[in-house]
């Protein structure tokens, strides 16, 4: 095993997710592949374990769906590359060519969450409306 990798017991014990999850999520491409070691187990990086701590907080803070946790991380990979194309690029056109694409990207993430936001809202309404009209139920109920 390399420095630096670690199996997948390990990553199941800091991420707190179970191996067949790990790998579940390796096999529909939310997390890289892993490298392989001599007798083929998966060897895993910091890199991975960050991955699958960002994509338990995608799933817990805003339930995303499997669908919406790969369209929402595919988005975030897509920033991460466009602002390694901004890093490289000198010319101030191109330049705001690059940022004007990373802006839009973001504003597709920010859609997803703020769809999800919208349907709390909902529920939530909802239950405050049920519970004014059992409170108004309730006051109107002589003993």
């Amino acid at each position: 095993m390399s420095e630096g990798t670690m199996k997948i017991d390990e990553v199941s014990k800091r991420s707190g997710l179970s191996k067949r999850t790990i790998r579940y999520y390796e096999e529909i491409g939310i997390i890289p592949e892993t490298l392989r070691s001599d007798g083929g187990f998966r060897l895993y990086t910091i890199k991975h374990i960050d991955r699958l701590k960002r994509i338990t907080m995608a799933k817990d803070v805003l339930g995303l769906s499997l669908k919406e946790l790969q369209e929402f991380l595919g988005l975030e990979d897509e920033l991460e590359n466009q602002r390694a194309e901004y890093r490289k690029v000198d010319d101030p056109k191109k330049r705001k060519e690059k940022l004007a694409d990373i802006l839009k990207t973001a504003d597709k993430q920010i859609t997803i969450i703020d769809q999800k936001i919208e349907n709390i809202h909902s529920i939530k309404a909802d239950l405050l409306d049920y519970k004014k009209r059992a409170s108004k139920l309730m006051d109107e109920i002589t003993d």
